[in-house]
């Protein structure tokens, strides 16, 4: 029986750790079928020794995705690996560290405009850059940390997680003609490079242990690949601007 993925062509970005969102998406992509490529950055070098883990080899891509001659540059280097794009995973997101651990008003605009830059407007640039390669129409997948609930020590990521989710929303609507379809996938907390970059995380996650309905593990990222590879394949034909909670239904509990 062949994967739900078979025969798709996928760019996927944030692949940094083994314990990564990215990297479980990577892997379970490819035992799914898919041919994909890999975007780093500001080391491709540590991301090409996380790669060899991988199933199957794969190219990993410099990007930088504020840079815009490396978007500019992207869909010739794609193509020519691929040939064309199905599916696109933006799974990144910066905020300089004054931007997090309870400085929330002191931050200054500058770091609050890198980490809008990074984390949300990035999710548009991507995709445009890709799109040339997506003629057959396709599947966008963002990663989000739900953006309803202001939360301990997340600060100014939270403001670029709800202009993350807004973009996708209007994404969704001024892509569907060409049938790319836009949706999230929100996690609940995981003891990766990014959660490890937040001071104070350990209160944030803690948040779990007491609320979720579904017991939930920091250390196992592969749930929320899961829910990236079933929105990046035709089992989702007709949704879009969507955010899909892979949270252990954390988000659904009040108290």
């Amino acid at each position: 029986m062949s994967g739900i993925l078979e025969g798709k062509r996928i760019l996927i970005t944030g692949v940094l750790t083994e314990s990564s969102i990215a990297f479980h998406t990577a892997k379970l992509a490819q035992e799914q079928g898919a041919e994909i490529i890999l975007t780093a950055f500001p080391r491709p070098t540590l991301t090409e020794r996380i790669a060899r883990k991988l199933p199957k080899p794969t190219k990993v891509i410099e990007l930088d995705v504020t840079n815009d001659e490396h978007l500019d540059r992207l869909a010739d280097i794609v193509g020519e690996e691929l040939g064309g794009l199905d599916g696109v995973v933006h799974s990144i997101g910066f905020a300089p560290q004054d931007a997090l651990g309870g400085n929330f008003l002191n931050t200054p605009f500058e770091s609050v405009a890198t980490a809008m830059h990074v984390s949300a407007y990035s999710l548009k640039s991507l995709t445009m850059a890709c799109l040339p390669l997506m003629q057959n129409g396709g599947s966008v997948v963002g990663l989000t940390f739900d953006a309803q609930f202001a939360w301990p020590q997340y600060d100014w990521m939270g403001p670029a997680k709800a202009a993350l989710e807004a973009t996708s929303r209007y994404m969704a609507r001024d892509l569907g003609k060409q049938n790319i379809r836009c949706n999230l996938v929100s996690a609940g907390p995981l003891g990766s490079m990014a959660a490890k970059s937040i001071p104070g995380f350990s209160e944030l996650a803690s948040v779990w242990d007491d609320r979720s309905p579904l017991e939930w593990d920091l250390k196992d990222p592969e749930p929320a690949g899961r829910g990236v590879v079933a929105l990046l394949s035709d089992w989702f034909p007709k949704t879009t601007g969507e955010i899909i909670h892979v949270d252990g239904g954390l988000h659904a509990i009040g108290a």
